[in-house]
């Protein structure tokens, strides 16, 4: 089930909203959110159903024991053996068949590679459950003395399947007792419709184009045509994958809930580095505050931490290795930057800094889009004018005529326009109520255009959903 579904839309979350503000106590509320995200996670694979469960149930006993005998060295052991489980079962459900086809290939061997079953949105609970039991370690939170809100912690629908990595410390106070008020309703459906809007009307168009360039390939795709189709598969990306944040946040207020930001105008940047702290905050900052300085590296901390950072940012992606090179890519951007130091980048005349942010960006979703390794060499190819296909093809000047108001859309929904506006009504009161009702009416038609294009829309799920 995707939150793009007309079934959710018409069906699922309406009858959840009506069991939920019916329910009187904050215990019950929390009932119904258990069962309507077990029944969203385990959509059409019982199997999940009975994981998401076991999960929990092994991450919340671990939580209780570490808690327990903290400050011992069975803590500490403890703590190791839950991070061992958490993510020594991502590293066999994920990545298993990427290590035998590997070995494979370097050994020449010819084992059996299974294909193995995936729990849906894996690589983002098992970063909530890390930093569970890492913060109950460090003294940062109590562990979940209720076993009913932890399941709750790890099954939330809202955040699931694709993110945001929220961490029990931004909503573990909210589990116990939160409220909503006429203010997270507008505010969490306006946000909601946004997020499908940007899914649906801009990302599964975007998608449409760039499946019409690169449909055969990379390499016999012409120059000109390549960056093209890769600027539209950067712009797809980044509104498939907000939208689902803006949507997943959205959802998360309506019920009381305030998750982190995850998404802040990426384009808008300056540096690689500031593109990432813009672009997936949730997954930067928990790199940031659990993996960026470990001890092992001494003195070269900071360098081997940033190597490993970005290492694992990738291999977080997916089981292929051009998501290691994406992820190596980017580090090796942002390590230039941090050897070139603040002073001499603020140098650098401005659009400068935004042409080469935008280049390296884009070049970068190239990677990210071919998982087979041939296809990328293909892509790097056509991308610097050594394409098969030529210069300038023939689907350019079509495809580009013909999306011309899509591309125009979407580069425009790229900048902060209604934080501006925002910012510029603050202190006019009448002006800022006028400005919400004509927002919120925005909203409904988005929902209404996003509804109509669902009718008879290819399903395509969202891109991180696969993550």
């Amino acid at each position: 089930m995707n939150f793009s579904d007309l079934f959710f839309l018409y069906a699922f979350l309406p009858l959840c909203l009506i069991v939920y503000f019916i329910s009187p106590k904050i215990k019950y509320k929390n009932t119904v959110l258990i069962v309507f995200s077990l029944i969203f996670y385990a959509w059409g694979d019982a199997w999940a159903l009975l994981f998401i469960i076991l999960y929990a149930l092994l991450n919340f006993s671990l939580g209780r024991l570490i808690e327990l005998k903290r400050g011992k060295k069975s803590g500490t052991a403890l703590l190791a053996a839950g991070l061992v489980l958490d993510l020594g079962m991502l590293l066999v459900f994920k990545y298993t068949g990427f290590f035998l086809e590997n070995i494979n290939l370097i050994f020449r061997t010819s084992a059996r590679i299974p294909s193995m079953w995936v729990p849906l949105g894996m690589s983002f609970f098992t970063f909530r459950t890390v930093s569970y039991l890492l913060d109950i370690h460090w003294e940062k939170i109590s562990a979940e003395k209720y076993l009913p809100d932890f399941l709750l912690f790890t099954s939330l629908f809202p955040c699931t399947v694709a993110g945001p990595i929220v961490r029990y410390s931004t909503i573990g106070s909210e589990l116990k007792e939160r409220t909503v008020n006429i203010d997270d309703m507008y505010q969490g459906l306006t946000r909601f419709c946004v997020g499908l809007g940007k899914k649906v009307i801009l990302a599964d168009n975007l998608a449409v184009v760039v499946d019409m360039f690169w449909k055969n390939g990379a390499e016999f795709v012409s120059s000109v045509d390549t960056w093209y189709a890769v600027l539209l598969y950067s712009l797809y990306v980044y509104f498939d994958f907000s939208g689902y944040s803006d949507m997943a946040i959205g959802l998360g207020r309506i019920f009381g809930f305030h998750f982190d930001e995850n998404f802040n105008y990426p384009f808008m940047c300056k540096s690689i580095a500031e593109f990432w702290q813009r672009w997936h905050i949730s997954l930067g900052t928990f790199f940031k505050d659990y993996l960026l300085y470990v001890p092992i590296f001494g003195k070269m901390r900071q360098y081997g931490g940033l190597f490993l950072v970005w290492f694992c940012t990738g291999m977080w992606h997916g089981a292929s290795w051009n998501y290691i090179i994406w992820g190596l890519y980017f580090g090796v951007f942002i390590l230039i930057e941090t050897l070139l130091g603040k002073k001499r980048l603020k140098k650098i005349p401005l659009a400068v800094k935004h042409i080469y942010t935008k280049l390296i960006i884009v070049i970068g979703f190239g990677i990210f889009r071919f998982t087979d390794i041939r296809q990328l060499g293909g892509f790097f190819r056509s991308l610097f004018f050594f394409s098969k296909g030529g210069f300038i093809g023939k689907m350019f000047p079509t495809y580009f005529m013909n999306n011309i108001f899509l591309f125009l859309i979407a580069l425009v929904c790229c900048f902060p326009l209604v934080p501006f506006l925002q910012k510029k009504l603050e202190g006019h009161r009448t002006a800022q109520i006028a400005v919400g009702v004509v927002w919120g009416v925005f909203c409904i038609a988005l929902l209404l255009i996003s509804s109509l294009l669902l009718v008879n829309a290819t399903d395509r799920p969202f891109l991180y959903k696969q993550f």
